[in-house]
């Protein structure tokens, strides 16, 4: 079995939380990031929006596109403003080569809004999801058609956050919208991670590796923390620094065929957790997990 080792520059600068990494340069991202061994990277604000500027600077950088977030709306958009909408994404990545566009619902999102606390977020009604899966089906196959398959991205503060929420929405879709599966999000979630990646392993095409801190997120108050509360606070971390046993997770993943992109995404204060020490320890800690069950890891080819 294959896998790439990606990375995201949210450790790097945050877009949610400008204090955090606010001034470092894109240059730095990518070079640290070459450097801690990965040869991949996902989009952040501060990548160029067009291919004749972004590819040549990873070129340069000898780095992949993986993939990268974009923010949806189909739960209340109109169908067809929201594939004009996404259509510069969609070009962008098709043209350098991305595996998915990493889809995350951010129609009434509390991820970036610092005073909502963790418990006031979006939810669909039971009888509502059905509806809703018919048009992000419609959308996802409009993706596909544009060789850009979505990959759905459950995250805290959205209207799909938890275990439930994300069978509801996987009952609902059809094979059209895949998933990225985020060890982190499920866990601070409550979900169990394991049981997920079963359950939909034959639609997950792209997985974060995102590492948590037990002790902060046990003793949020989400009546009154927000996610960006908790970002602060630590909630997150790379693999091998948290408490997630990865070894299990690619375990599971490579019994159910798993291929592809592993990206390490933690956000954190730079100023607290150095990005690049950071960036190395997430690395390592893949490079041990994926050998010990056979995978094959694709490095960068200069063309």
């Amino acid at each position: 079995m294959k896998a790439k080792l990606g990375i995201a520059p949210i450790a790097w600068s945050n877009d949610d939380l400008p204090e955090l990494g606010g001034k470092t340069t894109l240059e730095t991202c990518l070079s640290e990031s070459k450097l801690a061994g990965f040869s991949g990277v996902e989009t952040g604000g501060k990548f160029p929006k067009k291919s004749e500027e972004l590819g040549p600077i990873l070129k340069d950088h000898q780095l992949y596109l993986a993939s990268g977030w974009y923010s949806g709306t189909v739960l209340t958009n109109d169908l067809e403003k929201e594939k004009d909408q996404a259509f510069d994404q969609l070009t962008l990545f098709k043209e350098l080569g991305a595996s998915c566009l990493a889809y995350g619902e951010t129609a009434g999102t509390i991820q970036n809004v610092r005073h909502a606390p963790l418990n006031t977020k979006i939810k669909i009604h039971q009888e509502d999801f059905k509806e809703y899966g018919k048009k992000l089906t419609a959308f996802a196959e409009y993706c596909e058609e544009f060789s850009m398959p979505i990959s759905f991205h459950h995250h805290m503060g959205t209207a799909i956050e938890t275990e439930e929420e994300l069978d509801n929405l996987m009952n609902n879709t059809g094979e059209a919208v895949k998933l990225l599966f985020d060890t982190g999000h499920m866990t601070f979630a409550g979900g169990n991670s394991l049981n997920v990646i079963k359950k939909y392993a034959h639609r997950i095409n792209h997985v974060h590796t995102k590492d948590i801190r037990s002790q902060v997120i046990n003793t949020l108050d989400k009546s009154k923390e927000s996610f960006l509360d908790a970002v602060l606070k630590g909630a997150f971390t790379v693999p091998g620094d948290g408490n997630i046993n990865f070894k299990e997770v690619i375990e599971v993943l490579a019994q159910n065929n798993y291929e592809g992109w592993f990206i390490v995404e933690a956000e954190q204060d730079p100023a607290k957790a150095n990005p690049f020490e950071y960036a190395k320890i997430g690395n390592k800690e893949l490079l041990e997990c994926l050998s010990l069950y056979g995978y094959q890891i694709e490095e960068y080819l200069d063309e």
